[in-house]
């Protein structure tokens, strides 16, 4: 039995970078107290397990000091206009996992000569966000009348992914890490984040938030792919002040994307309730009340003051709309929309060529049974 020593400092940097202290998990480990003191020494073992558990890779628990965890993207989130510091473990494998899932869909783009994306890094901060709003639904065929047309904010979204998806984008939504339930992503941590590629742009949407705040962080990511600019981001359609000026233009043109100022001053009525206005506006552009309620103060229709009380009560009120939203799904269903369609359909395709190992597909799909690859291979049209 091989017993290691472990600094009490990265013992404890351990479970506070993944959002724990020591009694959380002495239930797990009994003695890691002990460990903490010195009086005694954990098994390589436990702390392989204890790594596992704290999400950490093992090698750091053997290191001098605690490591200084950087994001392998540019960071624009904000929390009070300060920049956040420490990235939870789940949202850096998050990142590494689409890092990881975008090489392999250049290198695939590469081999069937799938052409560069034009739109990658084709304006400035200096461009119109009312004329990058007109280009961006152009490209993506994104009109008002088709959402209008959908059901349910559920329908329109899936609408608006299958358009992204369609002019090249890799959109991946998912609440958790990879398929693990038991790790939740954090909306008040990010709400999305884009890697810019000319072959495999990426935008990932955190699955957490309501499906209406999703369409605002895709429009919102896609404004960054044609930016050019990388980044994670936690903004709303709230006010942006204190965030850097790449967000701000991102918000404006995802607001206009989403609701032109054009249509929705059409679409106004004198003295019509403000409550009426937002439950009206937000089922015509299926978009959240909050963005409704940003767009009537650019349009001058409601008051600075007006702006402010509202945009406290709706905050509340979808506040615990979220509360008591249930998750889950049918697994096969979701899976393609947590690592995208049109990468799931390349993956599938070529493992079953011989391209790509199976033990390969596995870690980007999530999944650990041939059963459960071919069923996804089903589902978006690749097996019979």
């Amino acid at each position: 039995m091989t017993r290691v020593t472990i600094k009490p400092e990265l013992l404890n940097w351990a479970c506070e970078r993944a959002g724990l202290k020591l009694l959380d998990l002495q239930t797990r480990f009994p003695k890691i107290l002990d460990w903490e003191s010195g009086k005694v020494h954990p098994t390589l073992k436990q702390v392989e397990k204890f790594a596992r558990a704290v999400h950490v890779p093992v090698g750091y628990l053997f290191l001098g000091s605690p490591p200084e965890e950087i994001l392998p993207i540019p960071d624009f989130r904000t929390l009070g206009g300060k920049a956040l510091k420490q990235p939870s473990p789940n949202l850096l494998d998050m990142i590494y996992a689409c890092q990881e899932r975008q090489s392999w869909f250049r290198d695939f783009a590469r081999v069937y000569q799938q052409p560069k994306l034009k739109f990658i890094d084709s304006v400035t901060t200096d461009t119109s966000p009312t004329d990058v709003a007109k280009n961006m639904r152009s490209t993506l065929g994104f009109n008002v009348e088709e959402r209008r047309n959908c059901k349910t904010w559920e329908e329109a979204l899936r609408m608006f992914i299958q358009q992204a998806d369609s002019a090249g984008v890799l959109v991946m939504t998912s609440g958790i890490v990879l398929n693990n339930t038991h790790r939740k992503l954090d909306i008040e941590e990010f709400r999305g984040f884009a890697l810019v590629d000319k072959l495999a742009p990426i935008v990932f949407i955190n699955g957490a938030d309501t499906k209406s705040a999703q369409m605002f962080t895709l429009a919102h990511e896609l404004a960054h792919l044609w930016l050019g600019a990388s980044a994670i981001s936690n903004i709303s359609a709230a006010d942006s002040a204190g965030f850097r000026k790449e967000e701000i233009w991102c918000n404006k043109v995802a607001a206009e994307f989403l609701v032109p100022l054009s249509e929705i001053m059409t679409k106004l009525h004198e003295n019509e309730p403000l409550d009426d206005s937002l439950f009206r506006l937000s089922k015509t552009f299926k978009v959240s009340t909050l963005v409704i309620l940003r767009r009537l103060l650019d349009a001058k229709w409601i008051s600075r003051t007006d702006f402010d009380l509202a945009w406290k009560d709706e905050n509340e009120r979808l506040q615990e709309i979220m509360n008591n939203r249930s998750g889950g799904g049918n697994f096969y269903r979701i899976t393609p929309s947590r690592v995208s369609r049109r990468f799931t359909k390349a993956l599938v395709m070529s493992t079953l060529e011989g391209h790509t190992l199976y033990r390969d597909a596995f870690r980007m799909l999530g999944v650990s049974k041939t059963k459960t690859f071919n069923n996804i291979g089903r589902k978006v049209g690749i097996m019979a």
